[in-house]
């Protein structure tokens, strides 16, 4: 037989303050404009790689965009961007972010770290407290648009975003052929409807390669079945990433792809026009 263990009572002082922190995070919240939550199923998808891109093809469509990074364990985001040695500003008690080349607004538990290498080793308790901190604590200001980059599954860090945020916009999954199966996109999905949120969409990343000297198109990870899986599960589909050279070593390099007038700029420009014509009305 399973006993139920009581949660220790606040004190008056923490009813205060988890009060005033409620009080900040939906001032802050009531600022931004649309919230865009990006999950997936499964690791090793590109997701921190398509949320770069996709708040960048936001800020370069002329929204003022800002990218949350709640991978506590692993997070990606500054690497992307190139802004990882940068050091976290506080003014009037508020954690400024950090602007990206283009204008983003970041902020990951990265740049409060001694150094990139370092291990967070926190229990569910502890992550839910400083994602709820990046929510409430940091001077986001006016946003058109909020991207927030999750870990993979539907652990403490996506709950605590889900759970916290009154009204997001769009959820959008991200998934590859290889990985592509109907139970772990499904998972996912029930998870997000679970939390009450229906406005659901999908983006199939390394979806196929294009050959550099004949220019056929190959299924490297497997048959593309995003569009059929989406229909299957009444979700939105947003589209289908290639894999490139410029893609897949995007962390390494220290860059995005929406800069160039190219096969990926256009797509991840088509991904946030979907969004916007389902999401952001």
């Amino acid at each position: 037989m399973v006993e139920h263990q009581h949660q220790p009572q606040m004190s008056e002082e923490e009813q205060k303050l988890r009060l005033e922190q409620e009080k900040n995070l939906l001032e802050n919240l009531n600022h931004i404009k649309y919230k865009i939550v990006v999950m997936s199923g499964k690791g090793g998808v590109g997701k921190s790689t398509v949320s770069a891109n996709i708040a960048e093809a936001f800020q370069k469509q002329g929204f003022k965009t800002g990218l949350l990074d709640v991978d506590i364990h692993g997070p990606n985001i500054p690497k992307i961007f190139g802004t990882e040695n940068e050091n976290i500003q506080v003014e009037d008690k508020k954690l400024l972010p950090v602007k990206s080349e283009s204008g983003i607004e970041i902020m990951s538990i990265a740049y409060l770290l001694d150094s990139n290498k370092s291990a967070v080793i926190w229990r569910g308790p502890q992550k839910t407290g400083v994602i709820r901190q990046f929510l409430s604590d940091v001077k986001w200001g006016n946003l058109d648009v909020l991207v927030i980059d999750n870990p993979p599954g539907t652990g403490d860090e996506p709950l605590t975003v889900l759970q916290s945020i009154p009204l997001i916009d769009g959820v959008i999954m991200v998934t590859t052929p290889n990985t592509l199966s109907k139970d772990d996109v499904q998972k996912s999905v029930d998870f997000v409807r679970i939390m009450n949120l229906n406005k659901i969409g999908l983006v199939e990343n390394m979806s196929y390669y294009t050959c550099p000297h004949c220019g056929e198109k190959l299924n490297v990870f497997g048959e593309s079945k995003g569009e059929e899986f989406a229909k299957e599960l009444d979700i939105d589909y947003l589209g289908n990433i290639p894999l490139t050279e410029d893609i897949s070593g995007s962390v390494d390099k220290n860059t995005i792809n929406t800069d160039k007038d190219d096969e990926i700029s256009k797509k991840f420009n088509s991904i946030v026009t979907e969004i916007k014509k389902n999401y952001l009305k």
